[in-house]
């Protein structure tokens, strides 16, 4: 076991009250936004590349996790940064292709009631 690169409890509490918590709201917050914006028709693209850019943070915190776990890390450390990645890649991972359909299908929507309103 090498040498821890943080106290690891102290570690895991600051990490899960700034990460989780500050990127909880965030993933939170984008969601609502979302399903508030988008049926109006604002946004889709915006919000596809927040959450693409949240999820590739995820993808890094996996990563180091990774690594930390790899080399021996204690738990409190590598557990901290694995869970985070798994949850902001699958959840920001999947919010990307759920804006992207939902955007479609506002759009058909849209093209639809226009054609009906034109007949």
């Amino acid at each position: 076991m090498s040498e821890p690169w943080f106290e690891p409890n102290t570690f895991g509490a600051w990490w899960g009250a700034i990460v989780g918590g500050v990127g909880g709201s965030l993933i939170g917050l984008l969601g609502g936004l979302c399903g508030w914006l988008l049926p109006r028709g604002i946004g889709a693209k915006s919000f596809q590349v927040a959450f693409a850019v949240l999820a590739l943070c995820g993808i890094a915190f996996l990563i180091v996790g990774l690594v930390a776990l790899a080399t021996g890390q204690p738990y409190g450390i590598w557990y901290s940064f694995l869970l985070t990645g798994v949850l902001f890649t699958g959840l920001c991972g999947g919010a990307v292709f759920y804006v992207r359909h939902l955007a479609r299908q506002i759009e058909r929507r849209r093209l639809q009631s226009e054609a009906l309103r034109h007949s």
